[in-house]
């Protein structure tokens, strides 16, 4: 299955998110179909930076239990979601519709600051869990678990096995960049990880549909790797390198896969992290509900990325930054409103992208 792609017809020409079976690294495959998968993975991430995965072996049983609490939560009454709330600089608990704002994360000002109608619920990985270091206790802070049958355990178990296909990929980055099978394993033996649940649905007359909403507002994920449950509700759409803006949805059995701004600055841009974001399907007049789970993997908090030296070329396009650096600096854009002062080269591709895609949306 490594050599099918997810092709979605467009005006523009055909885009396609290549579809890898990442089996030969989950079930056991000899080097050289390891060496396939890798050789795989180094091409999608040149071309389009996001890759649907199969073979990932998470257990329907697990996503189906994780998406069913998902649900029971969401489907509470606002002001009881709102309980669960935690301060901007704390990446935990829930955020309501029109708290944040993608875009910022970017540097780039929305015409209506925090306007993403998305909500979402945040867990991540505790301090507690590395009791023989010191870790910030704000970015790694203990998770808040709302009054939800299994949530805790259900959102654990799914937690567990995002995590597990996180590390398998950056397993096949090392190889695909040519690096020792474990490179990457010390910048991740206690990865700075969140796992954010979205909804799309909000209720009847909460919002106006005038052509102007912006489900999760133009960016790109921050750390290392990103691995994405969704629905195949269209809603997701991804740029091209010729500034067209695509529908994407999974494919059945499928993990979205995309590439943080982290990946690009350790390759000097080989690898891009490919600007997305969700517009809201309406049908008739209404918004079809979506919903996603994204595992966020950010890498230690206290590693500092610096481009490969088999990637700097003719020189490094990025200075060195801490994995703390760099997350905190967007999350003060998305989740508290500030415009991030790192993110210059990222900020000037959305506006081009804004100039180009006119006429697009």
């Amino acid at each position: 299955m490594g050599g099918m792609s997810a092709v979605i017809d467009n005006p523009a020409g055909t885009f396609s998110v290549p579809i890898i079976d990442i089996s030969p690294y989950t079930g056991g495959g000899s080097a050289s179909d390891r060496a396939v998968v890798a050789a795989q993975i180094d091409d999608a991430a040149s071309s389009v930076g996001f890759i649907q995965i199969v073979g990932h072996e998470i257990p329907i049983a697990v996503i189906d239990e994780f998406t069913a609490v998902m649900d029971d939560f969401f489907e509470l009454p606002l002001e009881a979601k709102k309980a669960y709330r935690t301060p901007p600089e704390i990446n935990r608990g829930y955020a309501p519709p029109k708290s944040e704002s993608l875009s910022l994360s970017l540097g780039v000002e929305p015409a209506d600051r925090m306007n993403d109608f998305f909500e979402a619920y945040n867990v991540g990985v505790e301090a507690t869990a590395y009791p023989e270091l010191e870790l910030p206790e704000d970015q790694y802070a203990s998770n808040t678990w709302p009054a939800v049958d299994h949530f805790e355990a259900a959102v654990s178990a799914y937690f567990a096995e995002a995590s597990r296909v996180a590390h398998t990929l950056t397993r096949i980055f090392a190889e695909a960049l040519d690096l020792p099978p474990d490179f990457f394993d010390g910048y991740t033996d206690h990865s700075l990880d969140v796992l954010r649940m979205n909804n799309y649905a909000l209720p009847p007359g909460e919002i106006e549909l005038d052509g102007e909403l912006t489900g999760m507002g133009e960016h790109t994920d921050y750390g290392i790797v990103t691995v994405l449950w969704a629905d195949q509700v269209r809603g997701l759409q991804v740029l091209d390198r010729e500034g067209t803006w695509h529908d994407v949805a999974p494919a059945d059995g499928a993990l979205l896969i995309n590439l943080g701004d982290l990946m690009a600055r350790w390759t000097n841009e080989r690898w891009m992290s490919t600007l997305h974001r969700v517009k809201p399907p309406i049908v008739d007049g209404t918004i079809e509900r979506r919903r996603s789970a994204a595992f966020f993997h950010d890498g230690n908090i206290d590693a500092t990325i610096s481009t490969l030296p088999s990637c700097v070329g003719a020189g490094s396009r990025y200075s060195p930054i801490t994995v703390g650096e760099h997350i905190g600096a967007k999350l003060a854009g998305s989740r508290a409103g500030q415009s991030n002062p790192y993110a210059r080269r990222e900020a000037q591709r959305v506006r081009q992208a804004m100039r180009r895609g006119l006429g697009q949306q």
